[in-house]
């Protein structure tokens, strides 16, 4: 590796913090988020609003739709006090006004509406009278029927708990919630930490040891509409213009099933993990490379793209984060924006220089990040196709890190599914100590369960060969990983 310098620590850090929800200190010049006047009507964040139109015409066509529908399980190894965990919950609806939020037209006009902290009265189901062998699965039925109930974003709630008793020691608490309220961030480094904190806290005896929080969501709504429709917005319009003037091609994904005219939005996952072995390799090259896993992750997926359509030219997304100050570090909400992704591809380079492509294609498209999805579109031109969703069909995403926690407390996103989908297929990998756990969501009426088998094995293997030896060409690591499997997919 001598011949290829690192990739530049700046650049790392900047994408590190892009994905992360890291901030650095905020310079004099840029305005702080402050609370706004009390009892003003709050607008819609731009990440809300993107949500919210496309929840309304995903609801025109599937009217039954549990797209944005997103669940987390709460693993619960050790004793549990039902009501202590009820009062912390409630401590955290307090606490995070976007949690008791719901969305209205208002004279025109899309706003939050907050709501007082209700009594809650936590669903407990106990499973202890079932046979031992039958509990796991039962759970996960109750899980996966929560899961799948809709939201209403006008009348709310938009969030709901239910705590499954396995066993005296073993617990599990389902949340489910519409994604206008949550992010990984959330769930990961802000609802599960809080949620632990103050359960022991309480069952001690002893007061919340939390900080209170500095601004509520609605404040940095207020903040992001104004800040941005003062000029902030120019010099991500000119990135994009450049980027996107001429309509990026659309992404030719091999399916088992025509295109249906009309986009259904129906969904399924195939959940997959990756073995220790593959997920350090993937570390120890992303060290070597001086990058981030998140782009070495993504590098694959888009060599394994690259073979599955034959393109040299590939747009897919995949969302950044706009926890840009320090004030929303640790509020719950939704702080994500989608992104549109251009790789330019030969099949003669080496997976090494599609790293270093990936990255230097990441970080530009995340510096610029805070662009409305609705802006992109636009300044895009892309035409309207009810068959798809707009610029791009394909995303990817990595979680955010799992903080360490009390031991006997831990999270999944992975088991159970909404029965939604946005996209025509959607990778979501979450990296952790034991290997890394991973997700493709698709829509059936498009890809058959057997085949997006396949391609979680597909990615596996061309990302294993890929990290042994970075030098292979694309051309290769498609024919080794499996065209020799799927003739019809080789690269050509």
């Amino acid at each position: 590796m001598q011949d290829n310098p690192h990739l530049e620590d700046a650049k790392r850090a900047l994408l590190d913090r892009l994905l992360r929800g890291k901030t650095d200190p905020i310079p004099d010049k840029i305005s702080r988020i402050v609370r706004r006047a009390s009892g003003a009507p709050a607008p819609l964040s731009w990440s809300q609003e993107q949500v919210y139109r496309h929840a309304q015409l995903a609801g025109r066509f599937a009217p039954d739709s549990r797209l944005y529908n997103e669940s987390i399980t709460i693993h619960r190894t050790g004793p549990i006090a039902p009501e202590v965990l009820e009062r912390s919950l409630v401590e955290i609806l307090r606490r995070h006004e976007a949690w008791r939020t719901t969305f209205v037209e208002m004279n025109g006009q899309l706003v939050q509406c907050v709501h007082a902290v209700q009594e809650l009265r936590l669903d407990v189901v106990d499973l202890r009278n079932l046979p031992e062998s039958e509990r796991e699965r039962t759970a996960l039925n109750i899980g996966q029927a929560s899961a799948q109930q809709p939201f209403n974003l006008a009348e709310g709630p938009l969030l709901r708990f239910q705590l499954v008793r396995l066993s005296e020691l073993e617990h599990r608490l389902y949340l489910t919630a519409h994604q206008i309220v949550l992010d990984g961030v959330s769930a990961y480094q802000v609802f599960l930490p809080e949620l632990v904190a103050l359960y022991e806290a309480f069952v001690s005896g002893n007061p919340s040891p939390l900080p209170e929080p500095r601004v509520q969501y609605s404040d940095y709504a207020y903040w992001q509409r104004n800040n941005l429709q003062n000029g902030a917005l120019s010099e991500h319009l000119n990135y994009w213009q450049k980027q996107l003037g001429a309509q990026p091609p659309s992404l030719h994904m091999p399916t088992d099933h025509p295109r249906p005219e009309v986009q259904t939005f129906r969904g399924a996952i195939q959940p997959f993990a990756m073995g220790i072995r593959v997920s350090d390799a993937a570390r120890a090259l992303t060290r070597a490379e001086g990058t981030t896993l998140f782009v070495t992750y993504l590098a694959a997926f888009v060599a394994l793209l690259s073979g599955y359509t034959s393109q040299k030219e590939l747009v897919i997304g995949t969302v950044a984060t706009t926890r840009n100050h320090a004030e929303v570090q640790r509020l719950l909400g939704y702080f994500l924006n989608p992104v549109v992704l251009y790789f330019r591809l030969a099949r003669h380079l080496t997976f090494r220089a599609v790293l270093r492509h990936v990255h230097e294609a990441v970080v530009d498209a995340l510096s610029h990040g805070e662009m409305p999805f609705h802006m992109l579109v636009d300044v895009a031109q892309a035409e309207t196709d009810l068959s798809r969703n707009p610029l791009y069909q394909v995303q990817f995403s990595l979680e955010p890190p799992l903080p360490a926690l009390y031991p006997g407390w831990n999270l999944t996103p992975m088991d159970l599914q909404s029965g939604g989908a946005k996209l025509d297929l959607y990778l979501v990998l979450d990296d952790r100590p034991s290997g890394t756990l991973g997700r493709l969501q698709y829509n059936p009426d498009l890809f058959e369960a057997a085949s997006m088998q396949r391609m979680a094995q597909h990615y596996q293997s061309l990302l294993e060969t890929a990290t042994a030896a970075p030098e292979k060409q694309l051309s290769e690591l498609a024919q080794y990983s499996f065209c020799n499997e799927f003739p019809h997919l080789r690269y050509t």
